[in-house]
């Protein structure tokens, strides 16, 4: 792809007020940052939003690991834990993943199609402000009477219909976090479907816009659904009714249903995304373009819908008939499929490629690794006798967390790293950035690979306390998370040092990198594109 470089940036207030003050750049201070409509800005107070609710969702998983290190009660009471438990769980899904691949979509989406900005340059700034208050109110039911909700980050009823006051700070603050989730993909879809530069059709858009595009789709389908199954809650907790009490005539395997209608969506929503990074990543260093580009499109389609047609493969023990656990099991098996045609795709990308072996590609290489270990758990999950008895123990733990942390979490880095340069206009430092993949890859296995065979033996999830045969595995997995979190504290240093300098980067600091973002000069001017490149 080709393209002709941008004029230079201009600014309406500058032309309504016939002079260009504010040609240059940002105004200063505290108010750019709360007023700002500009996608740089607002992508980048996503990412730093969502690593501090990472690091939130760390300490609550560390003071977890600290309490499993030895059989017995250690530090914290057993409804604590569960409260831990619950917290970590929403807060890395609703807090840390999902508004990071939020802050590189406002980054890359414009930079990557030609467009000035977002479509809907004051939402966009709402969408982002609105996670402020719900990620307050997640943190405040810590400390109301009762504590925060400790019924799972699934919230399944009846418990969270029994739950204090904390299960209602959680429930509004999800309410807030979906209404910016929608927001947010009413403004991507819009962009990339109205704001490409002349000559870029869809079948010409970086795989990253693709998956984003897909993602964006599912967000607006489920997040309605979760809204749903809380709000049934909030009113049987409140107002008398019995959706989910029994008691009352209601179901409380409809919550699941209800909820996992949402959650499974959910779910790829969280990967597809690291899908499309590492689809960026990957031919820029292995300098060939992307094996497949039209199959991978297809196959992220693929995945999007088949993810609406497996949700009650979570539910294999709720007394499912037959027939139904046979759908649900082939329909969750069928997923592998178009995300098996992504990873040949990626491996044929590398295959015979001139490669070259910075963080970026590190990272990249280390997500398709592990992730399709996640993978193959999930396929072993899938098979609904095995699932029946590995229910709840900690192999769906350690599952969801190769997929999860090895999956998004990994292509985030990978993301971080491979566009920094641009962002930030310095080249990190190589050292610590591979010093920071070797950390996390190695801690990362020693933390979550005892965890199959601890499911294996039957150690159920969320118990505060064991029996003496689990303790040298949990062990491991104790010292491996605390090794695995104070490795991210390197990264966090590398981030840090390349903001603040770092030997200068050049426009396309990457040899084999291709798309609009690398035309633009490093670091990305404040206003880009507004003569749309022609695209070749």
């Amino acid at each position: 792809m080709s393209a002709v470089l941008p004029g230079h940036a201009h600014d309406d207030h500058a032309d309504a007020h016939g002079h260009d003050d504010h040609h240059h750049g940002p105004p200063a201070g505290f108010m750019r940052w709360v007023t700002t409509t500009n996608h740089k800005d607002i992508g980048t107070l996503y990412l730093w939003f969502s690593f501090a609710m990472f690091l939130t969702g760390g300490m609550l998983a560390l003071t977890i690991r600290a309490e499993l290190f030895k059989p017995g009660l250690q530090i914290v009471n057993p409804e604590f834990f569960n409260q831990l438990t619950t917290m970590h769980g929403i807060i890395m899904v609703f807090g840390a993943i999902m508004p990071a691949f939020v802050g590189f979509a406002n980054w890359q989406i414009p930079l990557m199609i030609g467009a000035p900005d977002m479509a809907f340059a004051r939402m966009n700034n709402w969408s982002f402000w609105l996670l402020v208050p719900a990620a307050s109110l997640l943190i405040i039911s810590f400390f109301v009477p009762g504590g925060a909700t400790a019924a799972g980050w699934t919230m399944y009823a009846p418990l969270s219909s029994q739950m204090g006051i904390g299960q209602d700070l959680a429930i509004f603050a999800l309410h807030i976090m979906g209404a910016s989730s929608i927001m947010g993909s009413i403004n991507i879809i819009t962009t990339i479907l109205n704001m490409r530069a002349p000559g870029m059709t869809l079948m010409k858009m970086p795989m990253f816009c693709w998956t984003w595009l897909i993602t964006s789709y599912m967000l607006i389908a489920v997040m309605p659904v979760l809204a749903g199954a809380i709000t049934m809650t909030l009113t049987d907790r409140h107002f008398g009714t019995s959706f989910f009490n029994a008691a009352g005539g209601g179901d409380p395997v409809m919550y699941q249903h209800i909820f996992w209608f949402f959650g499974h969506p959910e779910v790829y929503i969280m990967i597809l995304p690291a899908f499309g990074i590492v689809s960026q990543i990957i031919p820029a260093f292995a300098r060939k373009p992307l094996f497949g580009y039209a199959s991978m499109v297809y196959a992220t389609s693929s995945i999007a819908i088949l993810s609406f047609i497996v949700w009650a493969h979570h539910m294999f023990t709720t007394g499912m008939p037959a027939a139904g656990q046979l759908f649900f099991m082939y329909a969750t098996m069928l997923i592998a499929v178009p995300t098996g045609v992504k990873v040949f795709n990626w491996i044929a990308t590398m295959w015979k490629g001139s490669m070259t072996f910075e963080t970026p590609m590190l990272f990249a290489i280390g997500f398709i690794f592990v992730f399709t270990m996640g993978g193959f758990t999930g396929l072993i999950l899938a098979v609904t006798p095995i699932d029946i008895q590995l229910q709840d123990t900690y192999y769906v733990v350690a599952h969801f967390h190769y997929v999860l942390v090895a999956g998004s979490l990994f292509a985030m880095f990978a993301g971080v790293y491979y566009w920094l340069p641009k962002w930030t206009g310095h080249m990190y430092d190589e050292f610590l950035g591979k010093l920071h993949f070797w950390c996390s890859v190695v801690f990362f296995n020693l933390t979550f690979f005892p965890m199959h065979f601890l499911g294996l033996a039957g150690m159920p999830r969320r118990i505060p306390d064991y029996a003496a045969q689990f303790a040298d595995f949990n062990a491991v997995a104790s010292i491996g998370a605390f090794c695995f979190g104070l490795s991210q504290l390197i990264f966090l240093a590398a981030v840090i040092k390349c903001v603040k300098g770092g030997p200068k980067a050049a426009d396309k600091p990457w040899e084999g990198a291709e798309g609009l973002e690398w035309t633009v000069p490093s670091p990305a001017p404040y206003h880009t594109f507004e003569t749309p490149p022609q695209v070749k």
